[in-house]
């Protein structure tokens, strides 16, 4: 039973919606890693944290690059949480979401845009994601790119290896990394994996 607290919250976060005054909603989702952070603006989802990293220091950063109108609004976010639980228990191979890229900019967003292109189950080399972004030779910056991805899970960046198939780096840790390379397939589940 929802207290009295709980009912006026409700309240006031369907009025600031209704009203325009929710311009960042967020939520968390639960995941095989831990929490998640998830945000979206009306153009679509803008952020997603891993469990490594700070939600306070994620919100502070979406308030001031995004908008300071930040609010708790789950419900926003159910289609969100529907994909990923989906994603998670290796029912969906792609998201559905519309995205929010303002976060990134330039070459890394043209980085971003093409890890989002990488069908599940398959994997690039950074080299391969410099040269669709347009400098094959701005390989560090590709992994800087991915390093800097605000939209981790849904644009795939564990998807990109290093030439040759090393895991390079990942913002959730290697063994996140690995653990979603297997969920997809890439990986063997053997110790050599």
């Amino acid at each position: 039973m929802k207290t009295a607290t709980d009912q006026a919250i409700e309240r006031f976060r369907a009025r600031a919606a209704e009203e325009g005054l929710l311009d960042v909603a967020y939520a968390t989702a639960d995941s095989p890693f831990g929490p998640l952070l998830l945000a979206q603006t009306k153009r679509g989802l803008v952020r997603v944290g891993l469990p490594n990293q700070d939600p306070d220091e994620l919100l502070d950063d979406l308030a001031e690059r995004v908008s300071p109108r930040v609010l708790e609004a789950p419900a926003e976010l159910d289609e969100v949480r529907r994909e990923l639980d989906l994603y998670f228990e290796g029912k969906l191979d792609h998201f559905d979401l519309p995205l929010d890229w303002r976060l990134s900019s330039g070459f890394r967003q043209r980085v971003l845009r093409a890890i989002d292109r990488i069908p599940y189950g398959q994997t690039r080399s950074y080299t391969e994601m410099a040269r669709k972004a347009g400098n094959e030779r701005a390989v560090r910056a590709a992994g800087s790119a991915c390093g800097s991805n605000p939209i981790p899970l849904v644009v795939p960046c564990h998807r990109v290896l290093r030439t040759g198939g090393a895991l390079g780096g990942y913002g959730g840790g290697l063994p996140m990394k690995q653990a979603l390379l297997k969920l997809e397939g890439v990986l063997d589940e053997g110790p050599g994996a």
